[in-house]
């Protein structure tokens, strides 16, 4: 399967949409695209994982990759994710522990406080 990447600005949080399947042959993309935004500047990034069907070690490397890139460069990373499936994954790594992860872009990307920490 294919993987999505579309980028947009909420609140003043990059957020990049995944979808499809983000395993070993996608990660890579995934990987690049985050670099890229973390390059060009973004700082307050959430990553909006509703579309994902799939994802495997590979892309749990990617995002907590990504996590590490930004609380480098001193900014914030979130993931949005409501699928149960996704969501075990999640609490079986306990990167449900490392990653603030909400249940929408708008609550990920609220200003009072309780959007992604860094």
């Amino acid at each position: 399967m294919e993987l999505s990447l579309t980028t947009r600005t909420v609140a003043g949080h990059t957020v990049l949409e995944v979808g499809g399947e983000v395993d070993v042959y996608t990660a890579p993309r995934l990987r690049e695209r985050l670099i890229e935004l973390v390059d060009a500047g973004s700082r307050d990034v959430v990553v909006d994982l509703e579309r994902v069907d799939f994802l495997d070690s590979t892309g749990l490397g990617v995002l907590v990759g990504a996590l590490k890139r930004l609380r480098t460069a001193h900014g914030t990373f979130g993931l949005v994710c409501s699928k149960e499936p996704l969501l075990k994954i999640f609490r079986i790594t306990a990167l449900d522990q490392v990653f603030p992860i909400f249940p929408t872009v708008d609550a990920a990307t609220e200003r009072d406080g309780s959007g992604p920490a860094s």
